[in-house]
């Protein structure tokens, strides 16, 4: 597989292939106290090691693959140390979420592979699955949750608790797509395959099994048609510039 590939451009096959074939690793967080200063740990980087390490004189703390940070601890000068496991055998490393323009607030789980464009907001406990597109400004809410290859558009807003479906296992050629200012409502479901049109509201606790056309307002389980999208309704969707500002 290309590893040089977009979040727009991977497949399903090729997700699958890259989280089959990666090396697993544990990664953990190492706890560490002994006479520090006595080791060179630049030097194990230049052997081609990867981990990350913040140390004192006697006390420090590692962090990374525990396969790698285990030829470290072998050290003599280490006297003691406690493993903090963070995840175990994991196949995707989570993005570095430093080369977003956008405001992801604590706790948020974003993995590798993700496209999010600029004044996007990813909000505590939100997840973002490998392969996803996020447009920019859009919202993903509380607890939301979007799944592999879901495509979502400009200024979009995915209520708390919400899932927009992936399509890795089982896997399947069309992804979710919603497209620009659609809002989908709380703890809504979006199945495999379905495209929600621009502007469209999905209404909280819906079921959506089939395409929405623009301009739509569905809700139920299966989700229907209600009514078209009016001024009121417009009025109380409105996605608001502010909440979307980043002031640096």
């Amino acid at each position: 597989m290309d590893m040089k590939k977009s979040a727009r451009e991977l497949t399903s096959e090729e997700i699958i292939e890259l989280i089959a074939k990666s090396k697993k690793r544990d990664v953990v967080r190492v706890y560490v106290s002994g006479n520090l200063e006595g080791i060179d740990f630049n030097k194990y980087r230049s052997q081609g090691a990867e981990f990350d390490f913040v140390v004192g004189k006697d006390f420090g703390v590692l962090f990374g693959d525990l396969e790698v940070i285990s030829q470290v601890l072998e050290n003599k000068n280490i006297r003691h140390y406690k493993v903090e496991y963070i995840a175990r055998n994991s196949a995707i490393p989570l993005a570095d979420i430093s080369r977003f323009n956008a405001r992801i607030e604590p706790g948020a789980i974003i993995r590798e592979y993700v496209e999010i464009g600029d004044k996007a907001v990813v909000m505590m406990g939100a997840v973002i699955n490998i392969g996803a597109v996020i447009g920019e400004g859009t919202m993903v809410d509380m607890n939301a949750v979007i799944g592999a290859r879901a495509r979502i558009g400009r200024y979009c807003h995915i209520g708390a608790g919400a899932v927009v479906a992936g399509v890795v296992e089982p896997p399947s050629a069309n992804p979710v797509v919603i497209e620009d200012h659609v809002l989908v409502g709380a703890n809504a479901v979006i199945l495999e395959g379905v495209r929600v049109g621009h502007h469209a509201v999905v209404a909280a606790g819906a079921v959506v099994v089939n395409d929405v056309e623009p301009y739509t307002v569905v809700a139920g389980v299966p989700a229907k048609m209600v009514k078209k999208v009016d001024e009121k309704t417009a009025d109380k969707t409105q996605i608001l510039e502010s909440l979307r500002e980043i002031n640096k």
